[in-house]
Order: structure tokens, then C-alpha cells, then sequence
């Protein structure tokens, strides 16, 4: 990949990034309900949900996703539905602050934010058409495929690292200043108001005819 085409497409990934969406609401989330150093993990999830996505791309089944409206329809009412019960979940969630514990009392592992955060990424069709709609501009067919796919995955990666690590720092610094249970309840309240519209908003979402 030229370094010009690898510039155009560094800009665009911090676009992709700094967007507002499921994975920067699924950051604030974890950075409210666990601070910092315990949410950032979920970053990484949503990184590998980014690489699942190019390589669903990449391997041309994004392409069935985006011609076949049976296939969409499916992926797309599967991330509905996990949207919009991760929003009230962290609806109902207990107004805790800076903990690792779920509403059952179970302890939340690093394991199961990472898995979350994976899922959140991979139940989204918008994501599978959007980097089929764009990754292919940026693709040089007369040179060899796996490089350039593993500079682009490597890009969108540092991309959304700094960018969702903000989001989770913020969340996090919010939480520090906010420590009544009121304060918190009305937070999760929040955050679980906006995966539900989130899933809303993907549910709104058309196959590009």
C-alpha cells in the first residue's frame, strides 16, 4: 500500500472512529460501571469485532450479507435485539460505583467484557457494508491482498484504541466526580437509553439497493 493511500485511509479510519455508535456507548459503559483500568479491556473486544468484520469482508461473505436481504435482515434483527437488551440490562444495573459485579452479584471478568464488546461489533451490519463500501477503495488488487488487509486492520485498530480510550477515560472520570447512587442510577439510565436507541437506529437501518 502507498504511503498517499495509506494517509487517505489513516484520516478516514479516525473518522470511522470518532463517529458516534454502539462501540463508543459500549466504552462510556464500561468506563461508568468499572473506571478505567478494568473497562479499557473492552476495548480490545471491540477491536477484534473490527477484524471480524474485515475479515468477513475480506473473505467476500460481507458481500452476501449486503446482496442477500434474507442474510441482512438476520444479522441486522440479531444486533437489534443484543442493543437493546444490553440497554436494559445496564438499565436495571445497580447503582454501584467502580465495580466489577453484575446485577446478579456475579463477578464480571475481563473475559466477559471483551466477549460483550466482540459481540457488539460482529450483530453489526452497517459495519460489514460500510467497510465493504470502503475498504475496497483503498484495496490495490495488482499487489498482494493479505498485506494491505493487515495494514488496514492494523490502522483501524490504533484508530479506535485512542479514540474509545477517551471515551472509557471520560466515562470514568465522570463516575469519580458523580459518586451518590442517585448519581450513578441516572447514568446507567442513561447509557442503557442509548444502546436501546442505538438498536433503534440499526433496526432503521436499509440494505443499500
Amino acid at each position: 500500500m502507498e504511503l498517499t493511500t495509506w494517509l487517505t485511509f489513516f484520516a478516514a479510519s479516525w473518522a470511522i472512529s470518532i463517529s458516534p455508535g454502539p462501540g463508543a456507548i459500549a466504552s462510556m459503559s464500561a468506563g461508568l460501571n468499572h473506571g478505567f483500568k478494568y473497562g479499557y479491556v473492552t476495548i480490545f473486544g471491540l477491536v477484534l469485532g473490527i477484524w471480524t468484520q474485515l475479515l468477513v469482508v475480506g473473505v467476500g461473505l460481507g458481500a452476501l450479507v449486503a446482496a442477500s436481504a434474507t442474510a441482512f435482515t438476520v444479522v441486522k434483527w440479531l444486533g437489534v435485539g443484543y442493543l437493546v437488551w444490553l440497554g436494559i440490562a445496564q438499565w436495571r444495573a445497580p447503582a454501584r460505583p467502580m465495580v466489577a459485579i453484575n446485577d446478579s452479584g456475579e463477578v464480571v471478568t475481563q473475559r466477559s467484557l471483551i466477549l460483550k464488546a466482540w459481540l457488539i461489533n460482529i450483530v453489526n451490519p452497517k459495519g460489514t457494508v460500510f467497510l465493504l463500501a470502503v475498504v475496497p477503495q483503498f484495496i490495490n488488487l495488482s499487489h498482494p491482498l493479505l498485506p494491505q488487509y493487515l495494514i488496514i486492520g492494523a490502522t483501524l485498530a490504533l484508530t479506535d484504541m485512542v479514540v474509545m480510550s477517551g471515551y472509557t477515560a471520560l466515562a470514568s472520570r465522570v463516575l469519580g466526580a458523580l459518586k451518590e447512587p442517585h448519581h450513578i442510577r441516572a447514568m446507567n439510565r442513561i447509557f442503557g437509553s442509548l444502546f436501546v436507541l442505538a438498536g433503534s437506529l440499526l433496526a432503521l437501518f436499509k440494505r443499500a439497493s
